[in-house]
């Protein structure tokens, strides 16, 4: 089966910690663009991180210097390193493989 399983969410104080994981199964990561993606409630799906397949690493300017976005070819895993968590993180993260294909997300709450 086709598919990206995000795991890692969870509930996390500010100023706080997490990582996130893409698992793929039944398709490769390697050599595609993947992408974390996040929506908040009422909010639209916005773009947070990118890993492309010449190995740069883009970051939206809200979780630039906060947020690692990296690779792990031999597990077939994305994941989304978050440091120095802020309440305006809390959002269902997902990830996306080759513009198309999505995971079911994962929930980050960032509240005291």
């Amino acid at each position: 089966q086709v598919q990206l399983v995000e795991s890692g969410g969870g509930l996390v104080q500010p100023g706080g910690s997490l990582k996130l994981s893409c698992a793929a199964s039944g398709i490769s990561i390697s050599g595609v663009d993947m992408a974390w993606y996040r929506q908040a409630p009422g909010k639209q799906r916005e773009w947070v991180a990118g890993l492309r397949p010449t190995g740069a690493l883009l970051y939206a300017d809200s979780v630039k210097g906060r947020f690692t976005v990296s690779g792990d070819n031999t597990k077939n895993t994305v994941y989304l390193q978050m440091n120095s968590l802020k309440p305006e993180d809390s959002a269902v993260y997902y990830c996306r493989r080759a513009g198309t294909l999505w995971g079911q997300g994962t929930q980050v709450t960032v509240s005291s």
